[in-house]
């Protein structure tokens, strides 16, 4: 697409998740620290929550690439699950073989067991669901059961559960109070601040191979931070968009023009201003960057 146009090696605005990317920024370093100061104590829930977009699933992923061999991590990524689904998936997770299983009782006895294996060899459990506020509440109520297996000593399982705002108020509810006084850390994270914006720029575009000018002004990034409302997802949504537009016009760099088109075509921007009369115009531009793209691969 534009990577050789802006002399890079990798598209420094993917939307998936990719612990190379990831950038110390406060929030996000705040977060990691709560969960490893969390984990050391060994027991109970620790949540994190995230408006959609805010890093939630690389902090995840940071999280699991760094957990020491101490460590037996069973990641649950889509915990949409009957508290039967849940069972199995946390045994799957555990090495147990599902297929010599009786019943739920036979299964439940299985993780005990697996647990008390693995915590004789020195291990510590850890449950890491991503998306948590997906979680049926019989699953929610299951997953607080799991908890309560333990030894004289400790807890045989921690629980990390990562997600929207929408999962803090459903833990508010009266039936949920047994789960929620077990949860002993919680952090929230924020949108980015316009200086992390730029920071946030700058890094991906250097990680991606790119080494010449700014490709962003600072009015240009405010821009963005304002229409992104510090959101990394849709920062890299516009970013991407806008770098696009840029390359489909021969631009060396991101021009006002460009970053308006961006906003307008992305639904979940906050528009800079009346910016419907740029709706056709940036759907264009967007076919304008196709077409020089494919021109350039075909002839």
């Amino acid at each position: 697409m534009y990577l050789q146009h802006f002399g890079m090696r990798s598209m420094p605005f993917a939307l998936t998740p990719n612990t190379e990317f990831f950038f110390g920024l406060p929030p996000h370093v705040e977060a990691l620290q709560v969960l490893q100061v969390a984990l050391q104590t060994g027991e109970g829930f620790i949540k994190v929550t995230g408006e959609v977009g805010t890093g939630k699933t690389l902090i995840c992923r940071k999280l699991l690439n760094e957990l020491s061999e101490q460590f037996v991590c069973a990641w649950l990524p889509n915990p949409y699950l009957t508290p039967a689904e849940l069972r199995a998936a946390v045994a799957q997770e555990l090495g147990i073989l599902l297929e010599s299983v009786r019943d739920q009782q036979h299964l439940t006895g299985l993780i005990q067991q697996q647990l008390l294996t693995l915590s004789a060899q020195g291990k510590q459990i850890v449950l890491v669901l991503d998306e948590a506020q997906a979680l049926p509440d019989d699953s929610l109520e299951a997953l607080r059961l799991f908890t309560n297996l333990e030894t004289e000593q400790r807890k045989l399982v921690q629980v990390v559960l990562f997600g929207q705002p929408e999962l803090d108020q459903r833990l508010a509810q009266e039936r949920f109070r047994q789960l929620r006084q077990r949860i002993t850390f919680s952090y929230q994270l924020r949108p980015l601040r316009s200086a992390e914006v730029g920071a946030y720029l700058r890094h991906r575009l250097a990680v991606s191979g790119y080494q010449g000018a700014p490709l962003f002004s600072a009015a240009a990034v405010k821009k963005l931070a304002k229409s992104s409302r510090g959101i990394p997802r849709l920062i890299n949504i516009l970013a991407h968009k806008a770098l696009l537009l840029s390359y489909g016009a021969g631009l060396a760099t991101v021009t006002n023009k460009q970053l308006q088109a961006a906003v307008a075509d992305t639904e979940d921007a906050s528009p800079l201003a009346s910016l419907r009369w740029l709706w056709a115009g940036s759907l264009l531009l967007l076919l304008v960057a196709a077409a020089t793209y494919f021109k350039g691969v075909f002839w």
